[in-house]
Formats: structure tokens, sequence, C-alpha cells
């Protein structure tokens, strides 16, 4: 607390005018702001969202959407017998959710049906919560005897509809299987369930003094065996890396029932082929992770957030540059934000923006180390030098945990914001950083010449988007929509594909293909790639009882 007292004369330096008085060299105006008073954040609590309103198409079916997958003929209809072993097997009258024998059951089984976008919707009729390993590999073998389609499912906090089903799949939701099974709290390696809640393995992790190395703004629902499967970034991976790295051994289960123990606590072991990689980023595709074991770095103990005013997006690569050289081994993340970003935020919340004035870019800057005076000086010495230097125009610091919430807020509740404002057509994509929001600009001009864009009901799209992780040169890119409408993703697709293409990007950074991007993965994988995979499909799953995301469809189990 004492060092964030000490940069409370930094926020007087942070504001510089856009246009200096006639004569008054950048330098001096930049002294001048010295006078002004520092600008204090609010101390009340953010607003809290309210649920998203109703979004017109939001109960159509995902078999509908995408008439071009087809049910496959070989898998079977559920039936009494089949809900009656199950019932047999996990014995939990909560952890069956049968709306194959009862019609009772329908509202209970609806969010499992849909993911929190409303987007995607399927047909599910049964439910099923394993609580152990063992209980997940009689399931599979079930399934894979009797050909019954399923679909794992974490926190549903998936983007691109490949954690819920699509047509009859039954949902194997993890969410009993969450406990934290050991903690190292000399090497820091924890070994935890699949079902574990991010924020709780984290919560757990602080306080023994380390943290989990992989942070998200849906880190209050969603589960690590499903960030594992879909190999999440999120907003730290600048400072801890992905989790092929961090992620030290696993236990999945194969759609045939088999286990796959590899649940390695150690960071080397090279004892033939590193198999738990196929496993991460997978997507379920090939089993269903049940424990993991991952390197937990220790908690920083002084930690520091400041938000920036930028004038270009010139302005925005000079700052991470700069960051890189002069904050360097303390840098944890950089976050990348456009004006109409923060503008919905700022109209969903009805709170005031940390910045007196808008600018088209903002950058949220986090370091963390343990030292405190060490962090604090780097960090004044970093912000003075942007600051002369004209790369920042505006910013402010945080001088509290509270104050840096409340920074980190503006960041994380961009996806809440849009989720609020009606249906959103999202795209998770890298680039390489020269050209990184480029893709938002001529996204929009496209957009706005189809006449889609505008500020009434009678334009489908409302805004045209983009934030994300400026150090992984990863963009989210959102078209904030009043309905879906196929018009937009007629606009939208494949022109966004192929764009990324042509600079040799990729279309999923982080998020996956699931439903959304299956037949889309030639644009990011050769053909050559694609049928290496479709080869270690086929070994891991003959039979095809999980989807594979891969073209062409020949199955209909949904990953995630």
């Amino acid at each position: 607390m004492a060092a964030r007292q000490q940069l409370a004369p930094v926020l007087r330096r942070l504001r510089l005018p856009r246009a200096p008085a006639t004569g008054l060299s950048r330098q001096a105006a930049l002294q001048q702001s010295l006078s002004r008073p520092a600008r204090c954040f609010s101390q009340s609590r953010p607003r809290c969202f309210q649920g998203t309103p109703a979004v017109a198409g939001k109960d159509k079916f995902t078999s509908e959407t995408y008439p071009d997958i087809k049910r496959d003929a070989r898998f079977a209809q559920l039936t009494g017998d089949h809900v009656a072993y199950f019932r047999e097997l996990l014995g939990s009258e909560s952890a069956v959710i049968d709306g194959v024998t009862s019609s009772e059951a329908a509202d209970d089984i609806e969010p499992f049906n849909t993911d929190w976008m409303r987007k995607y919707r399927g047909h599910c009729q049964l439910v099923l919560k394993p609580a152990t390993t063992d209980d997940v590999s009689k399931i599979l073998k079930y399934c894979n005897d009797n050909m019954l389609a399923v679909v794992p499912q974490g926190g549903n906090t998936g983007l691109v509809g490949g954690s819920v089903p699509v047509f009859d799949e039954i949902v194997i939701n993890m969410s009993r299987m969450n406990q934290i099974l050991d903690f190292d709290d000399v090497s820091g390696t924890l070994v935890a369930e699949a079902g574990c809640i991010l924020e709780v393995a984290d919560q757990f992790l602080a306080s023994k003094g380390y943290i989990f190395p992989l942070d998200l703004g849906a880190k209050g629902s969603c589960q690590i065996g499903g960030n594992v499967s879909t190999n999440a970034g999120g907003l730290r991976l600048l400072r801890y890396g992905s989790l092929h790295g961090t992620v030290l051994g696993l236990e999945a289960v194969l759609a045939d029932g088999t286990v796959v123990d590899d649940l390695c606590k150690l960071r080397k072991n090279n004892t033939g082929y590193d198999l738990k990689q196929l496993f991460i980023g997978a997507e379920g595709t090939i089993g269903i992770i049940t424990k993991i074991s991952i390197q937990c770095p220790q908690r920083s103990q002084a930690q520091n957030v400041a938000f920036f005013g930028l004038e270009s997006f010139d302005q925005v690569q000079l700052a991470f540059r700069e960051a890189k050289g002069q904050l360097s081994e303390i840098l944890s993340a950089f976050e990348l934000m456009d004006e109409g970003s923060q503008a919905l935020v700022r109209q969903v919340t009805g709170n005031q923006s940390p910045l007196e004035d808008k600018y088209p870019f903002y950058c949220l800057i986090e370091t963390s180390g343990s030292n405190a005076d060490h962090d604090s000086e780097k960090l004044q010495a970093f912000l003075e030098d942007v600051m002369g230097k004209g790369i920042v125009v505006d910013g402010t610091l945080a001088q509290d945990e509270t104050q840096i919430k409340g920074l980190w807020a503006w960041r994380e509740g961009i996806t809440e914001a849009l989720g609020h404002l009606g249906g959103t057509y999202k795209y998770d994509v890298s680039i390489p950083l020269k050209e990184l929001y480029q893709l938002v600009e001529d996204t929009r001009a496209r957009v706005d010449a189809a006449g889609l864009l505008g500020d009434t009901e009678d334009y489908p799209v409302r805004a045209v988007v983009g934030y994300g992780h400026m150090g992984d040169a990863n963009l989210h890119l959102n078209i904030s929509t009043r309905r879906f409408d196929k018009r937009v993703e007629k606009v939208l697709e494949p022109f966004i594909y192929e764009w990324i293409a042509e600079r040799q990007g990729s279309i999923s950074a982080e998020h996956g293909l699931g439903v959304m991007k299956k037949k889309y993965i030639g644009y990011s994988r050769n053909p050559t790639m694609v049928g290496l995979m479709k080869n270690i499909k086929t070994t891991f799953d003959p039979v095809g009882l999980p989807l594979s995301s891969l073209p062409p469809t020949n199955s209909y189990w949904r990953t995630g």
C-alpha cells in the first residue's frame, strides 16, 4: 500500500493537453500539468449487470442455424433403459436430469442446452453429472457400446458453441468433480479435478501465497478442465505463458472408457511422447479431461495497474514496445480496448470512465513483482517517459486493491456489457501486431457499406468494436447486434477468415473451433495438418463418439 501511495504524484503527470498553448513545448506542457489535482476514483461499487435481455431468434436451434450439420443415423435414440442404467450407476437423484422419461425436466435441462450468449441451442434430453473418474469411464464405455452420442460440459462459458449439444447428445457435466486434491507449497504444484471453478482454485492458491497461471473474465464460472481442454489464454498469458507450458500432467478418459493416467507432477519427464499436449486445446474431441496437475507461480507481493488514453493505434504499439523494454520482468498484462467497447460498458453500467476525456484507444497495464519500491521506481520512470514522448495522452493509476479491481472492470466488463445489449458475433483471432486493429476498421467499413450498421432499431448492428490481449497479438473482434441476422453473418463470413488468412493469422487464438469455426479450419491449417489431426482423432476414437472439430462432419458430438 505504501508503495502505491508513493506513486500518487505520478497521477498529476498523467494528463497531457491535446493542444498545448502556443509556444509551449510538449515537455513544458507536461510540467504545467503538475499543478492540476490528481484525478480521484469514485469509491462507489460499479452497478451490477442485469440479466441479458431477450434477443430475437434466441430460441432457434443450432440444427436450424447450421443446417449443414446433420445427425448421424448410426447413433441410437435414448430410451428409458439407457436412463435406468445411468440412474443405477450415478445413484444420486441430482446426478441425473432426465427429460427422456419425464417432461417435467425440460426447464431444468434448458441451461445445459443453451450457451450463455443464447446463440447456440441443442435438443438434449439427458444430463449426467459424474462424481469420479470411474463414473466418467463407465458412462463413456456404455455410450460407446450402445452408440449414444455425448458432449462434455464444464462451466459452459465458451464462445463458439462447443460446450452445448446440437441434437440430442447426452451432456456430461463435470460440475460435481470439483475437488482440489493436492498442493505442494514448495514446488507450487496443484492437482485438482476438472470441475473445479477457476476462481475457487485461485483463491485456494492465494491462501498459500501462490496464483493460478490463468485469469479470465469468466473465472467465477469456468472450470479448469474446460480451460485446459480449450487451451484458454486469458489476461496474463504475457507473464505466465500458455497452458501447454504450465500443465504438468493430466488424467483423461477416452471414448471407449479407457482411463489415461498421465497425472505427472514433474516439470521434466522426457520418456517418450508428451501425450498430454494432445488433450490441451483439443476441445474434448479425443477424451474428457478429469484431473490436471499444474505448475503455479508464487503470487506477487506488489501489484500496480495503470489505465491510459491514446490517440492512435500507432501510439498503442509504441507504448507496448516501451512497456516491454522498461518494465520487462514485472510486466504481467497489457490489454487493448477501443473507445467503442468502453462506450458500451459505460452505457450498460452507468459508471463514469476513469479518464475525463474520450480517446480512440485505451490500454490497461499491470505490473506484478516482489519488491514494491523497485516496481514503483520502474513504473514511475516508464510513465514519465511515455508522457514526455507524447505516446500516452492521459491516464490514471490505481492506488489500492479496490481501484485495481475498478480499473480491471473496464476491461473484463466488456463481454458482459455486449451480452446485455443483445446478440454478439464474436471473433477471437491472432494477427501480426502491426495490423491488429485494421481488421476492426475494415470490418466496420464493410458492415456499414452493407447498410447494416446504425443507431436505430432499423439496423441489426449496433457497433463493431475491438479489444484484446496486445501482449499476445490476440484481438477480440465483436459485432454487437440488436438481433441475430443472417445478412450480418453473410457480410462477416468468410470475409473475416479470408482477411486473416492473407496475413497468416489464426482464426482462433484461444476460444477454439466448436460449431462456429469448424468448417473454416482450412483458413489457418493446411491440408497436411488437418489430415494428421484426423488421424489422431481416429486413433483415439475410431467410432467417432465425440464429434471432432475437424471437417467433414461424420458424427454429431460437440466439444468444449
